[in-house]
């Protein structure tokens, strides 16, 4: 049984993959070529990868003996699910482990956005700060204020849990039938809207859906003229939900009072014109970047992947 993992693993999992296989690990620094993968992939049983993997119909067809593909991460764009459905692989991701810790990032981009932390450190670091000041660099407060969550799964379930702490009422806008979980705190009060709602009367509008043809550029132009002049922008989802282009001339108009991005559109290149705006924060997708959590989701895909391989059913498969 061979495996083919397409990027350095924590060692424990490495560790529980070569007692149980023979393992082919990528150890470059960027993500695995797609000529490479190729080559790499044709004689494997199983694939761990990542989200900055493409597992497109050339890869799959290249690997005429792979019976599983375990994405460590939770969104799976990256691969052709039906694709691979129709040759027989099984295709897993890694949900649960990453929704704490997605959620508290959220909410710390929230507060540097709002209270404009990163900007205030760059003015520190430079020199130009003279001292305190009754109205330097003046922020929003968030209590009283609407929490709105474009896409209510496990992460925005999290993020509205914490919004009583901050005193910011929550609404919502999903296409998909609301079940149980809506009992959880800070949902229990939620106000169900249509996206045009939410946008229209939200004080932060946080997105919270994965990517699919019909998320793709969600919040384009049209969309962002619809949210208060005075409103901050949050993804911690995926790049290409948001129109860059769009959202960099409103930011310039002055039409949103901040945006917060932990991922983009064409990653890891970044819109030129958003680096040069001080009220827009840019983070090198670290949402679930803590140890602890990285490790839970490499591991998880491990076990996925080693379960298919002797036969057992998967613990998480792409639904």
């Amino acid at each position: 049984m061979k495996l083919l993992v397409t990027r350095r693993l924590p060692s424990s999992v490495i560790s529980k993959l070569k007692a149980a296989a023979d393992v082919d690990l990528y150890t470059g620094e960027t993500a695995i070529s797609a000529d490479e993968l190729r080559a790499r992939i044709a004689d494997v049983d199983g694939l761990v990868c990542l989200l900055t993997d493409a597992i497109d119909r050339s890869v799959i067809d290249a690997a005429p003996k792979l019976k599983a593909i375990a994405n460590v991460a939770v969104g799976y764009n990256n691969i052709d699910v039906p694709y691979a459905r129709s040759k027989g692989i099984v295709v897993t991701n890694t949900p649960d482990v990453l929704t704490e810790a997605v959620a508290d990032f959220t909410w710390a981009m929230i507060l540097a956005i709002t209270r404009r932390i990163s900007e205030g450190e760059r003015v520190v670091r430079s020199g130009q700060w003279k001292g305190w000041a009754l109205d330097f660099m003046l922020g929003s407060d968030l209590r009283n204020k609407q929490l709105g969550l474009v896409g209510v799964g496990r992460i925005a379930r999290a993020v509205a849990a914490r919004a009583p702490a901050f005193g910011m009422r929550v609404a919502y806008t999903t296409r998909r039938p609301v079940d149980a979980g809506f009992a959880e705190p800070g949902l229990r009060e939620a106000e169900a809207m249509s996206l045009d709602k939410l946008l229209n009367t939200s004080d932060v509008v946080s997105l919270h859906v994965p990517l699919t043809a019909d998320t793709r550029h969600l919040i384009d132009k049209k969309a962002i003229t619809r949210m208060k002049r005075s409103a901050y922008l949050v993804n911690t989802a995926r790049g290409p939900v948001v129109d860059e282009d769009a959202l960099a001339w409103a930011m310039q108009q002055r039409l949103l009072a901040g945006a917060a991005l932990d991922v983009y559109e064409n990653e890891p290149a970044i819109h030129p014109d958003l680096l040069k705006l001080d009220n827009v924060l840019l983070l090198p997708h670290l949402g679930s970047a803590t140890t602890e959590t990285r490790t839970a989701m490499a591991d998880l895909a491990a076990d996925n992947v080693l379960a298919v391989l002797n036969g057992r059913t998967p613990i998480t498969p792409v639904p």
